[in-house]
């Protein structure tokens, strides 16, 4: 078994960063004769979570694109000019043989170095709508990954692949007992349960959302698993106060998503492309609530995927704290709703695409 080098984009969220993380793990199993690099943006969170799984990642000093006119386009293009410097000497220094991008602000010029070199590279796009720089990546790439149909709206039809989005493994690791993972967060297993995350890093409106309503989660009894996000945990514990009980239990991250979800009974979410996978292979009944800030507002689309076919509830953003309650109650009051959601959540579920997209790699670097 010969050596291989991959080198993989990935970062800025959660839901870049698992599916690439589920994929580099895949890659092993199937090629353990395989060096992986990865390449992100320099102060996010893939700096933290690439190296506590076990693999080498350096950073580029990239940002987003500005959507405003200001001052900050000129920061953006100086950036970037060091982002395409530096992505040369790490392409150049460590000679991959097939290089794949799962999504952030590093995909770009690493992709373009890589492309410059003749390196053939996989694309992989998590969400129904195609952001501005895979589609800009499209026409050197050599094979493109999606998890929603109707892609070649936006990529060449011979290079699509339909996959699925790769979740993390941990969701497959068998909780012991429901009991356990009741106990893991100091709830009632008899009693209802709704999880509410934001996404990995949270989100300010979800949170306010929920704050505004903490009086109806008291008054029915409903408990609440609130993973606030790292960039909120501490302003709401300190607005929380003593309203913090055995009924509510805020964090701002959650390690253990199968646990999580194994005491679910509803899941309030934003609607990124990675939560909507893992969502489909939990059946989890869903309350989705849109960023509006996100490129291409892509996840609207996301959710209207799901909500489309009654596999989940879609709520605007601006609308969460006045409709949440009500949204909430028509699922865990009526059984058929609740189950009708899980059974087209399911048609929804892809649990090999780490499988599928790590193959498609290893064939791209002449592994069959």
């Amino acid at each position: 078994m010969r050596k291989i080098k991959v080198m993989i984009s990935a970062g800025g969220t959660g839901g870049h960063i698992f599916p690439a993380l589920a994929t580099a793990n895949k890659l092993k199993e199937l090629h353990p004769e395989i060096e992986i690099q990865f390449v992100g943006a320099e102060g996010k969170m893939e700096m933290k979570k690439v190296p506590a799984a076990g693999y080498p990642i350096t950073g580029l000093p990239v940002m987003g694109f500005p959507r405003k006119p200001s001052l900050k386009i000129i920061t953006f293009f100086k950036k970037l000019i060091k982002a395409m410097q530096r992505a040369k000497r790490i392409v150049r220094n460590f000679e991959p043989d097939v290089a794949a991008g799962f999504g952030g602000y590093a995909s770009g010029p690493v992709l373009r170095i890589i492309s410059k070199r003749k390196i053939p590279y996989l694309l992989q796009e998590q969400n129904s709508y195609a952001g501005i720089t895979n589609r800009m990546l499209a026409k050197k790439a050599s094979k493109i990954c999606v998890a929603y149909d109707n892609m070649d709206k936006y990529f060449p039809s011979e290079k699509i692949i339909f996959t699925g989005n790769p979740i993390r493994s941990s969701l497959f690791e068998a909780t012991e007992t429901v009991k356990e993972a009741y106990h893991n967060f100091g709830f009632d297993p008899d009693k209802p349960t709704v999880l509410v995350t934001g996404g990995s890093q949270g989100a300010r409106s979800v949170n306010e959302a929920i704050y505004k309503n903490l009086a109806f989660f008291e008054e029915t009894g409903i408990q609440l698993l609130w993973q606030c996000g790292s960039l909120y945990f501490k302003e709401f514990t300190n607005r929380m106060g003593y309203q913090v009980n055995d009924h509510i239990h805020l964090t701002k991250f959650i390690e253990n998503m199968n646990y999580a979800y194994a005491c679910a009974d509803v899941v309030v979410a934003r609607a990124g492309a990675g939560t909507i996978s893992e969502l489909c292979v939990v059946g989890l009944p869903a309350i989705l609530i849109p960023s509006p800030n996100v490129a291409e507002d892509h996840q609207t689309h996301n959710a209207k995927a799901l909500a489309d076919k009654g596999a989940a509830v879609l709520i605007a953003d601006d609308e969460a704290a006045q409709k949440l309650p009500e949204k909430i109650k028509s699922i865990l009051e009526d059984d058929k709703v609740a189950e009708g959601m899980r059974t087209q959540l399911k048609n929804f579920a892809r649990t090999d695409a780490d499988e599928k997209i790590a193959k498609e790699i290893l064939k791209l670097a002449g592994v069959e």
